[in-house]
């Protein structure tokens, strides 16, 4: 090898190994911590969807193991979410469970779709500030899901839930060696047994499982009917699951400066969400703050993954016993603090300093998935706004000038980009009364995008030539032109 040379990327079967042993020692440490954080959040996104437990844990620990194999990032932990969790209380609550695991199924197959037809690069279209009105609306979505366990639950509930937080806000100020949300449920877990506290623990809420989930078709009539049920609410996972998904793929990828095939885990996350609605879970995607706890904690590879999947497996089977008595203040408790640290509060003091524009995005995005508890309403809201915002924004960058010769004749000179939005003012800018003896419109250094930009382009070229006034265009680049020509010809 000269001193030049540059040893060549694994590629292809090597460099998926290389994905799994790059470093086992940190992805096995990594990924146990991971599992047990994983338990609390994953009961907790449970009852937000109206589920019993079971179904969030099913879903966890088969979407992190089977997203370990066929994901596109490696070290970034999939499982059931507070996001998808908030758009199946309405399904679940109208039609019952088996329709929630047509729709796991078909949020899946939609997913695969996306993959396959290469639809992840048209994350580029989402603008920084929707993807943060998305993150704080999430926030919020999952402190108001709160409420429901605290309001009237009597002072033990809260008092609990005050000791929890401080717990969680105050330990990593001492120490950092184990999770302080793990150490906030043992401690209160261990009072709420020791004094008899009434508050409603987690057996409260359903049954835990005790065995391996069995293979099971959902049980829903195969009619139009049904598609008409689950098929919105399957498309709205689907669109929130990938956004999330590829939102935390691309924070891993400059946490990690590594890159990843986003295409591949739009895959990925399709195929993980067919198996778990096949095995009794719900649908999950991408988690931002435990993929975010993996790297952290030195996980890089797929093990990482597959670890935190099988050890929350290994967790609920053996320790179901002392599962059943946390307390639900315990777990409000950690989902407040997930809330808390989910919100992007420097997007507040932003407001101050950013383009008006970017913070009423933002707070429309927020407003929007806030109100209808539909994350994709308000993405699609966000989009729309910002298309809307630079719509204008660039229409005004476009301009027409007007130089008299002595000729009397008239030259327009325009400039800048014309499409849909610019038109009116383009109109506006020439003078037809009285009409000049000649009329020259030099275009060399606009752009026509649109057929709306050629038509009006058309209707002043028109105009003067019924006035009886001879007018020349000239500069019409070749794009221009031949969109010209399509158009108008």
């Amino acid at each position: 090898m000269t001193p030049t040379s540059v040893p060549a990327r694994p590629s292809g079967v090597s460099a998926y190994l290389n994905e799994w042993v790059r470093s086992p020692r940190a992805d096995l440490l990594s990924g146990v911590l991971v599992a047990l954080a994983l338990i609390p959040e994953a009961i907790a996104f449970s009852i937000i969807a109206g589920v019993p437990p079971q179904v969030g844990l099913y879903a966890s620990f088969i979407i992190a193991m089977v997203i370990a194999f066929v994901g596109g990032r490696p070290a970034m932990i999939s499982a059931a979410t507070g996001a998808m969790a908030l758009l199946m209380t309405g399904l679940v609550k109208d039609h019952g469970l088996e329709y929630l695991f047509a729709a796991t199924v078909l949020t899946g197959v939609l997913q695969v779709f996306f993959g396959w037809a290469k639809l992840a690069r048209y994350l580029k279209f989402v603008p920084r500030p929707v993807m943060t009105g998305f993150v704080n609306a999430l926030a919020i979505l999952i402190f108001l899901a709160q409420l429901p366990q605290v309001v009237g639950a009597g002072w033990p509930t809260y008092a609990m839930v005050a000791a929890g937080l401080a717990i969680i806000y105050l330990l990593p100020r001492v120490t950092r060696a184990v999770p302080s949300a793990l150490v906030a449920i043992l401690v209160l877990s261990a009072v709420s047994i020791l004094t008899g506290a009434d508050v409603r623990t987690v057996r409260d809420m359903g049954v835990l499982p005790t065995a391996l989930p069995p293979f099971h078709l959902p049980a829903v009539p195969l009619t139009l009917e049904t598609l008409d049920i689950v098929f919105p609410v399957a498309l709205t996972l689907t669109l929130v699951g990938l956004l999330e998904s590829l939102l935390t793929a691309q924070l891993i990828d400059e946490k990690t400066d590594t890159t990843s095939d986003k295409n591949a885990e739009s895959r990925g996350q399709g195929i993980a969400n067919i198996v778990t609605g096949l095995f009794g879970g719900m649908a999950g995607c991408a988690m931002i703050g435990q993929s975010m706890i993996n790297v952290t904690g030195g996980g890089r590879g797929r093990l990482s993954t597959f670890v935190a999947g099988a050890v929350l497996l290994l967790l609920i089977l053996v320790l179901q016993d002392l599962l059943v008595q946390i307390p639900m203040a315990a777990l409000v408790a950690v989902m407040i603090m997930v809330s808390l640290s989910t919100f992007d509060w420097k997007s507040l003091r932003a407001m101050a300093t950013h383009p008006r524009g970017e913070s009423v995005v933002m707070v429309a995005t927020v407003a929007a998935t806030v109100l209808t508890h539909d994350l994709s309403q308000g993405v699609l809201t966000g989009v729309v706004l910002s298309a809307l915002f630079f719509a204008r924004k660039v229409s005004q960058l476009s301009g027409v000038t007007a130089e008299d010769a002595p000729d009397v004749t008239r030259t327009y000179r325009v400039t800048g980009q014309l499409f849909f939005v610019s038109t009116h003012d383009f109109l506006h800018r020439f003078d037809f009364t009285p009409p000049p003896t000649r009329v020259v419109i030099d275009v060399h250094g606009a752009h026509f995008w649109d057929s709306s930009a050629v038509t009006a382009l058309d209707q002043v070229l028109r105009r003067y030539r019924a006035q009886g006034t001879p007018v020349e265009l000239i500069g019409l680049n070749g794009a221009s032109g031949a969109l010209f020509d399509q158009v108008i010809r």
